[in-house]
């Protein structure tokens, strides 16, 4: 099978995502491991969203106008060396070093490969392209946390982080042989174009606020849900298991993706993501049991595990001409920004009133972002599904 640009893309995200991914599980049961409160465990899930706060935006400049060839070896390489720094200084500053410098892998390393797969979709195209990129995220989000219990479980905390390391810095072996596959840069003509008229644009702002509100409840699940699964006595093996089971609902949710968006808008199939993982907030604090928390959370990867590339899709489609890593490195801004406060806020909820706050809170937002996404949804008329008809009728074949 030849190795098409897309199908390269497809496998460097497969492998950093795996590793982003098995890192945060890690880093995670590695503060608790130290004792850490949930205030600092939150902190440490802040640190991860810092960089990508502050230089996604940057970052889709760079990509706009350089390719995305160099930022991706870039943020590989970046990622790999922090996951080395716990392994040889374990400590809670070493992980807090470690997240921090996955945090920038991420920015650089995701807006680029999100870009690239965009570019690399011809007209009718990109619903295929950016589905299958989806797959392969939820591919890597269930084997990340598997990775991760099994090997803290089985050869310990330390060796964990040189695992993973490792598995961060393959890329850079792809990129070097055939990274010419991936599209270039293309430089602007003219004055730049200020940040102000992609924020003045109104569905912009609406597809923004929905990601943010997407991402924060994936993460604080990701990040919560192991501080309960700690405080009931679960071992990291079932914790892994857990989380694995959300990320196997989003890859299912994610192959017929494309049906449920051809028979429903996007805006209302997000609102019906939302309502489920609103009542999956709801129900975990109600079981102790690994296999009913495993169910609750396959169930909430059904909801939520479509609301990441609904954003995505919208976000690259709406993106002014020449400027589609710019809006998708704001849309990372926007949604770090959300992760930062998150997390800071209900870590301090929890050491406040508990996780049951917590996860009730979550509820509600989530519950909200149901009701503004049903309210956006367009009017289902028959021209309009005659359309969308057509358009899945025509991604229905990838490269």
């Amino acid at each position: 099978m030849a190795l098409t640009p897309i199908r390269l893309a497809l496998a460097l995200a497969l492998l950093n995502f795996t590793a982003t991914q098995a890192s945060r599980v890690l880093l995670a049961l590695y503060a608790l491991q130290f004792g850490a409160q949930p205030v600092a465990v939150g902190a440490l899930a802040a640190t991860f969203s810092a960089f990508p706060m502050l230089l996604a935006w940057v970052a889709g400049r760079l990509v706009d106008r350089f390719g995305s060839r160099w930022p991706l070896m870039f943020g590989a390489t970046v990622g790999g060396l922090g996951m080395f720094v716990p392994y040889l200084a374990p400590g809670m500053p070493s992980l807090y070093v470690a997240a921090a410098m996955n945090g920038l892998s991420f920015a650089f390393y995701t807006v680029s490969l999100q870009n690239a797969v965009g570019m690399l979709g011809k007209r009718g195209e990109h619903a295929v392209h950016f589905s299958n990129f989806a797959l392969m995220v939820a591919a890597a989000s269930f084997l990340g946390p598997l990775i991760s219990g099994f090997s803290i479980d089985y050869i310990g905390f330390g060796l964990t982080c040189l695992t993973i390391a490792l598995l961060a810095l393959a890329p850079l072996a792809l990129l070097a042989a055939r990274g010419g596959l991936l599209p270039g840069g293309r430089r602007r003509e003219g004055p730049a174009e200020s940040l102000g008229s992609m924020l003045a644009d109104r569905n912009v702002l609406k597809v923004l606020a929905a990601s943010s509100l997407v991402v924060s409840g994936i993460d604080l699940f990701q990040f919560y849900l192991p501080i309960y699964g700690h405080d009931i006595g679960l071992s990291a093996s079932a914790i892994g298991v857990i989380l694995g089971m959300f990320a196997a609902a989003s890859f299912v949710v994610r192959v017929v993706m494309r049906r449920l968006i051809a028979r429903f808008s996007e805006e209302k199939l997000l609102a019906y993501a939302f309502y489920i993982s609103a009542v999956s907030f709801l129900l975990i604090p109600f079981f102790k049991s690994a296999v009913l928390l495993a169910l609750i959370a396959f169930v909430f990867g059904l909801g939520l595990g479509c609301g990441a590339p609904i954003t995505l899709m919208l976000t690259y489609s709406q993106s002014p001409q020449g400027r589609s890593g710019e809006a998708l490195g704001l849309r990372m801004t926007v949604n770090h920004l959300a992760r930062v406060i998150g997390p800071l806020v209900f870590g301090t909820i929890g050491s406040a009133f508990g996780l049951f706050a917590v996860f009730w809170i979550n509820a509600l937002m989530m519950a909200s972002g149901g009701v503004l996404s049903h309210r956006a949804a367009p009017a289902a008329t028959p021209e309009a599904q005659q359309r969308t008809g057509a358009a899945h009728r025509e991604d229905r074949f990838p490269d």
